[in-house]
């Protein structure tokens, strides 16, 4: 793979915040035309990778290289990013706030309204061009940051947590675009800790804790997990005690109101678990099979970071 394929590198990057390790000894390879996941909870380092990307923090040690450049903070031109929190001034109009962020790229004004009227047409908010920004819905706001975002026809889009507090139609509305842009050709970092977004990208990269656990595609790494899920319709958060002291069981998480247990083997797992379950005299249904998912994955990952 040349360098013309890759988007944006990590090698070896870490970075501290006074005794916090945010990153530690990072390596990454993101394709051009990909759209990208960094997946993990609040703490794990992905805003931090973005803003390294930018050129918005500068790493203690490796290297990253944006558009092919480690001068990031002149690359980053060719970049859009869309922060955690929502940046544009509620008490100015959507159209307001386009002309202002255009200015800020040295745009001529006329040239500005054209693209905005082209990004504001695609993110449905054209018609709501008069209308104060602090009017706007939650999911209205998060489109006006995207449309924002695309004014400069970016070649490598950055979104950080973009659909935190939208409600669900919003966020297969945001979604949609997303995947008609990347289609254009766009290449989509985005981080979350909605694991049905990363089950949308068509790459990803579990990281917590400053570390990355695992990279590739959903097949890549669920194919990697090498344990069996069996599924219990129990809500019982008492069950977990005993279900764990079962021989062939490694884990129990309860799901909604199912246990999702993780086994080794799954017809010796569900005969321990019916054994325990009737020597307690507890009536169970049964036990499914299931494919494992990326949230099994996910809590897998978390109970080896916190064993560590």
């Amino acid at each position: 793979m040349t360098d013309y394929d890759i988007s944006l590198s990590y090698k070896n990057i870490s970075k501290s915040f006074g005794d916090i390790k945010a990153l530690d000894d990072v390596s990454l390879e993101i394709r051009k035309g990909e759209i990208f996941g960094f997946i993990g909870p609040d703490g794990a380092g992905k805003t931090t990778l973005i803003r390294i990307a930018m050129g918005i923090v500068q790493q203690d040690e490796g290297e990253c290289r944006l558009l092919g450049s480690a001068a990031r903070r002149d690359t980053r031109i060719h970049a859009g990013y869309v922060s955690q929190i929502f940046s544009l001034y509620t008490d100015m109009s959507v159209e307001e706030n386009i002309k202002l962020f255009g200015s800020l790229y040295g745009t001529p004004e006329d040239v500005v309204m054209k693209r905005a009227e082209s990004v504001l047409k695609r993110t449905g908010l054209w018609p709501f061009r008069e209308r104060f920004v602090g009017k706007l819905s939650g999911g209205m706001k998060q489109k006006l940051a995207l449309a924002a975002g695309l004014l400069h026809t970016p070649e490598i889009l950055f979104l950080d947590e973009p659909t935190t507090g939208v409600d669900p139609v919003a966020r297969r509305e945001f979604w949609a675009m997303l995947y008609e842009l990347n289609r254009e050709g766009l290449t989509i970092v985005v981080s979350t800790p909605y694991m049905d977004e990363a089950e949308l990208c068509t790459r990803k990269m579990f990281i917590s804790g400053g570390r990355v656990l695992d990279v590739g595609t959903t097949d890549e790494l669920l194919g990697r997990y090498g344990k069996k899920i069996l599924m219990l319709d129990l809500d019982d958060r008492r069950a977990k005690k005993w279900i764990l002291e079962c021989e062939h069981v490694y884990d129990a998480n309860l799901f909604g109101t199912c246990y999702h247990i993780v086994v080794d083997d799954a017809e010796a797992g569900k005969a321990t678990i019916r054994d325990a379950a009737r020597a307690k005299n507890i009536e169970i249904p049964e036990l499914e099979d299931v494919k494992p998912g990326l949230e099994d994955l996910f809590v897998a990952f978390a109970g080896k970071e916190a064993s560590k």
